[in-house]
């Protein structure tokens, strides 16, 4: 399956600083969060609306209720659909940077990028315990400085382990499941570089990642076999943390996040030109 570039949106006149996260929710609309805002796109990629929040935004996330996660420096903000804030979680101890929010059933997991590990916590904001801090390495290996993972349907995550170029899976109760991915410095089904993937995503039974130095899309399937690359060349080859999403008709959405705009992919057997 190959893929063609149809869209882009955001850029610098709705990011001046930083691009950093996107997610989207089940009707489609994209959330892009940077800077210290927060903004959202229909799924033609026009703007709907947007606000501001408390400390720089460096990731996202939809709860199943609607609910608009927000992870900053030292703490999470909650908003409505509208961006009427309704809580904020602090936690000292737990939340250094948080780079990545999922969830599942009752349980909202956080990534902590200063100590570089998964922090899981209940609906109401309970901590219940760590993932991947208790290795031999005491967290996940990130010269690049982010934590990021995406969670299956079973409830399984999966992180990049940039440092080991691999991308693991974990139990919510933090077992080791096993890794896909393997260092290659020419073959694309192997991640190059000091520490790669850097991001990931996963849909169905296929797992998206990007990489930097230099910047690409891939999807492997949960074997670990590469499945294709989506893109290379329309990234600004400075780019790094490309955060992923897929949506629906296998759309794929990348941030590039020197030009800070979000890329969006189509399969090509849509028929859609670039």
């Amino acid at each position: 399956m190959q893929y063609r570039q149809f869209n882009s949106i955001g850029g610098p006149a709705a990011f001046r600083e930083a691009l950093r996260a996107i997610v989207l929710d089940r009707g489609g609309r994209l959330y892009a969060a940077g800077d210290a805002v927060v903004k959202v796109y229909a799924p033609d990629g026009s703007p709907v609306r947007g606000w501001r929040t408390a400390k720089p935004a460096h990731s996202v996330a939809v709860s199943g209720d609607g609910s608009v996660y927000v992870g900053e420096p030292g703490q999470v903000e909650i908003f409505d659909t509208a961006g009427k804030l309704l809580d904020t979680w602090v936690d000292p101890q737990r939340l250094g940077l948080v780079t990545a929010i999922g969830f599942f059933e009752d349980n909202v997991l956080l990534a902590d990028a200063k100590a570089r590990c998964i922090r899981r916590y209940g609906a109401n904001g309970e901590f219940r315990n760590n993932i991947a801090k208790d290795n031999r390495m005491r967290g996940f290996l990130i010269p690049n400085g982010i934590v990021d993972f995406s969670i299956d349907s079973e409830g399984v995550i999966h992180a990049p382990n940039p440092g080991k170029h691999r991308v693991e899976r974990y139990t919510l109760d933090d077992k080791l499941l096993g890794h896909i991915g393997h260092f290659d410095g020419l073959n694309p089904d192997g991640f190059s570089g000091c520490c790669n993937p850097t991001n990931v995503f996963v849909a169905s039974d296929r797992v998206y990642v990007t990489e930097k130095a230099e910047p690409r899309a891939k999807v492997f399937n949960f074997a670990g076999e590469l499945v294709d690359v989506i893109a290379t060349e329309p990234f600004n080859l400075a780019c790094k943390n490309m955060d992923i999403a897929v949506g629906g008709q296998g759309r794929v959405y990348v941030v590039d996040t020197v030009e800070r705009e979000v890329l969006v992919f189509a399969p090509a057997v849509e028929g859609v030109q670039s």
